[in-house]
């Protein structure tokens, strides 16, 4: 923005300034100016960097810092009473330098525990240990996670990432109507989610600005909250195994629950479209597992009586393979094959009986 831009520009020339005024090294006013400069870019730098993440590792790494810095001044002080005094100096000089330095880092690493969902748990009663379920982009839009809260088969807190509202509101906002649907569909579905009973769902803060994609962002903070992640993305579903986090994939979820169907029963189906080979017909079941009819061309747009022959199962789901029963032919479809080829035989053996006796 162009009022960040003029901020900086003000900031910059303050310091500058004040170093060639001040004059805080020797050398006059060229040396001092671009000292004041240097340090001015440095804390430019910093402020940026700083603007990447969030507020609760932020506080952490201050909190820490003066932590560091409280530890230093006690230590510094007892050390009066036990070393010399030509070494105090540098003694001093490290601990304020390690200390905080230390409290910095330990304190931006775990900065997460300062975000309000953490720290009420310092608060909470011992009870069950928090299974969380971090919910991603395509299971969102999907739909069907709602249907699965609202059933109260996922338990837990459902957790949706910062990083994965954005990209929805990238796909809401899209130029492309298709796309546009999608998102706004995804965001309904987590207004859904947020408004059922019984169901805790939370916004997590956490980022991870060096990782860039959003796969690799929430196998970190699942990895992090120790949780599982909800997706039907078969992609993510094996990076995720891959890096020793759980996944729970709703599409294997909906496979698992397809009705099994054994060779020889008999289903009524509805005949939709011509299959690919000949005289064949396809039907659906409600589930979307696929049919094949033998001999059922001719019956597309009815509903039909088939006889399951096979099921097979693939890598993309359920197929069932079957075969059309026409009316009347149930009883004993093969004596009706055999028949013409059995009569020569057997039909002159009673004949032959009376004219020899």
């Amino acid at each position: 923005m162009a009022w960040f831009i003029l901020v900086r520009l003000l900031f910059f020339a303050g310091v500058t300034f004040a170093a060639s005024t001040m004059t805080p090294i020797p050398g006059g006013f060229a040396p001092n100016a671009g000292f004041g400069a240097a340090m001015a870019v440095l804390a430019i730098v910093l402020e940026w960097r700083l603007r990447l993440a969030s507020v609760a590792h932020i506080l952490g790494a201050l909190l820490g810092a003066a932590i560091g810095l409280l530890f230093g001044k006690v230590l510094s002080t007892a050390l009066t009473w036990f070393v010399p005094t030509q070494q105090v100096v540098f003694l001093e000089t490290f601990i304020y330098m390690t200390l905080p330095y230390l409290g910095l880092v330990v304190g931006g690493s775990h900065g997460k525990w300062l975000e309000p969902a953490h720290l009420m748990t310092l608060f909470r009663a011992p009870g069950p240990e928090r299974r969380y379920k971090v919910l991603d982009t395509s299971v969102i839009i999907d739909g069907r996670i709602a249907d699965l809260c609202e059933t109260g088969f996922l338990d837990g807190t459902m957790v949706i990432p910062q990083f994965v509202l954005k990209e929805l509101q990238q796909i809401a906002d899209s130029g492309d109507t298709m796309r546009r649907n999608r998102g706004r569909r995804g965001l309904d579905i987590l207004q859904k989610v947020q408004k059922m009973s019984g169901v805790e769902v939370t916004i997590s803060d956490l980022d991870y600005p060096d990782v860039r994609e959003v796969d690799l962002k929430l196998i970190e903070l699942a990895r992090t909250l120790q949780g599982k992640i909800v997706t039907n993305d078969f992609n993510l579903n094996k990076v995720a195994q891959l890096r020793g986090v759980q996944v729970l994939n709703i599409n294997e979820l909906a496979n698992a629950l397809k009705p099994v169907v054994l060779p020889g029963e008999i289903m009524k189906v509805f005949i939709l479209k011509e299959g690919k080979e000949y005289n064949q017909g396809v039907a659906y079941l409600d589930d979307g597992t696929m049919v094949v009819v033998d001999n059922a061309r001719k019956m597309i747009s009815k509903t039909i009586d088939i006889a399951v022959t096979s099921v097979l199962q693939t890598t993309a789901g359920k197929m069932i393979f079957g075969r059309f029963i026409e009316a009347g032919a149930m009883p004993a479809p093969p004596i009706e094959r055999e028949d013409p080829a059995r009569r020569p035989r057997t039909a002159p053996q009673p004949a032959a009986g009376p004219g020899s006796q």
